[in-house]
C-alpha cells in the first residue's frame, strides 16, 4: 500500500477475464497481437539495451505514437516525467515499467485512478546503493576523503597527524525507509556490529529491528540516520531541523534517497554551526547545483548522484525491465511492483 492509500493495481489475469466474458477467440487474438512497448524518454536508438528489447518487443517512441493509441505498456527511461497529460494520451495504458528506483517523476495518483500498475528498478540497484551508503558513512566517520586532501596538500609533513575519526561498530543507526535499499543497508551494518532501528510507512512484521513511527523519535535514539526512502508529498523534507536537533551534535546523516527528503537549507545551517557531526550526501535538492557552504566543509562527503552507477547495476536493471515487460504480456505478476 502506498502512503496508506489504495494500492496500485497488480498485473492480473486480464486475458482469463476476457476469455470468460468474450470467449476464447478474442483472448487468443490478444495473446497473438504484437507486443508493443511505448518507450518514454530516450528514443529507441539511444537505448543501451535496444537490441535485447527489439528481439522480444515492438518499440515505439512519442513521435511514432498514433493519435488514438492502443499501447498498453510504457517503458519509462531515466527520470523522464510521466504526467497526467502523458498518461491520458494513452487511453489503453495498463502498466508503466520505470528504469529508476524512485518514482517521484510518475503521477501515481493518476495511475491509481486509471488502474495502471507501476514497476520500478529498485531491486536492480539496491545492493550497489547500500554499498555506497556504507562507504559514505565510513568516509564521514573515519575522515578518509578529508585525510586524503590533507596529505595531498602537504600538510602532514608540516602540521603533523590528521585528527582521529570515529569507529563505526557499535553505533546506533536509524534507517529511514526499510525497503529494498534500506534492508540491504541494515544487512551490511549489522555485520559491522551496529544496532539498527527504522522508520517506514508501517511496521514490518518480518523484521525484528525496533520500529519508530515518528522520525524524530528515531533520530533521538540514533547516532546515525541513513535516508533511503521514496520521495513523496509525505516524505518531502522528512528530515528537518526538528529531526536534526533530535539527532544531536554527535549525529551523522547519510542520504542516498532524494535530495528533497532533507530540508537542505536547514542541513547546511546545522553543519556550518556544528550542530551535527557530519553528513554524506549523494543527492541534492537542485542537482547539479550544490550549496557552496557544503564544498568548504571537511566533515561532509559529497557525491554526484553516483550511488546507483555501476555496470553490474545497469545489467541487472536491463534484466529486471525485460522481466517486468515479459510478466505483463504473459499476465503474470510484475517482479518489482510499487
Amino acid at each position: 500500500m502506498l502512503n496508506g492509500e489504495t494500492p496500485l493495481p497488480q498485473n492480473g489475469h486480464r486475458r482469463n477475464y476476457m476469455a470468460a466474458i468474450t470467449g476464447e477467440a478474442e483472448a487468443e487474438a490478444e495473446a497473438e497481437a504484437p507486443r508493443v512497448v511505448f518507450v518514454h524518454g530516450s528514443p529507441p536508438f539511444g537505448l543501451p539495451f535496444k537490441d535485447r528489447l527489439l528481439s522480444r518487443f515492438q518499440l515505439i517512441h512519442m513521435s511514432e505514437l498514433p493519435e488514438s493509441s492502443h499501447v498498453k505498456v510504457m517503458l519509462c527511461m531515466d527520470h523522464t516525467p510521466v504526467t497526467s497529460q502523458t498518461i491520458y494520451k494513452l487511453p489503453s495504458l495498463e502498466c508503466i515499467v520505470a528504469s529508476s528506483a524512485g518514482v517521484d517523476h510518475i503521477d501515481l495518483t493518476t495511475c491509481r485512478l486509471r488502474g495502471i500498475a507501476v514497476a520500478n528498478g529498485s531491486q536492480a540497484f539496491s545492493e550497489d546503493v547500500a554499498d555506497y551508503a556504507v562507504a559514505l558513512l565510513m568516509d564521514v566517520l573515519r575522515k578518509i576523503s578529508a585525510g586524503d586532501r590533507y596529505l595531498r596538500s602537504g600538510l602532514w609533513s608540516t602540521k603533523g597527524d590528521y585528527p582521529l575519526g570515529w569507529k563505526l561498530g557499535g553505533k546506533r543507526v536509524g534507517i529511514v525507509g526499510l525497503g529494498n535499499i534500506g534492508s540491504e543497508v541494515a544487512k551490511r551494518l549489522v555485520a559491522f556490529g551496529c544496532a539498527i532501528a527504522y522508520n517506514s510507512r508501517k511496521k514490518r512484521s518480518s523484521v525484528s529491528f525496533p520500529y519508530y513511527a515518528d522520525v524524530c523519535d528515531l533520530a533521538a535514539n540514533s547516532d546515525i540516520l541513513v535516508i533511503c526512502c521514496a520521495l513523496t508529498s509525505e516524505t518531502h523534507h522528512i528530515i528537518n531541523k526538528d529531526v536534526m536537533a533530535a539527532l544531536g551534535k554527535e549525529g551523522v546523516i547519510i542520504n542516498v534517497g532524494r535530495g528533497s527528503l532533507i530540508n537542505q537549507k536547514e542541513l547546511v545551517q546545522f553543519l556550518v554551526e556544528g550542530q551535527i557531526r557530519g553528513a554524506g550526501l549523494d543527492v541534492f535538492e537542485n542537482e547539479p547545483i550544490v550549496p557552496i557552504e557544503l564544498l568548504e566543509l571537511d566533515n561532509v562527503v559529497l557525491s554526484p548522484h553516483n550511488a546507483v552507477v555501476t555496470p553490474e547495476a545497469f545489467e541487472a536493471l536491463q534484466e529486471l525491465a525485460i522481466a517486468n515487460l515479459e510478466a505483463f504480456f504473459s499476465n503474470k505478476p510484475l517482479l518489482s511492483p510499487i
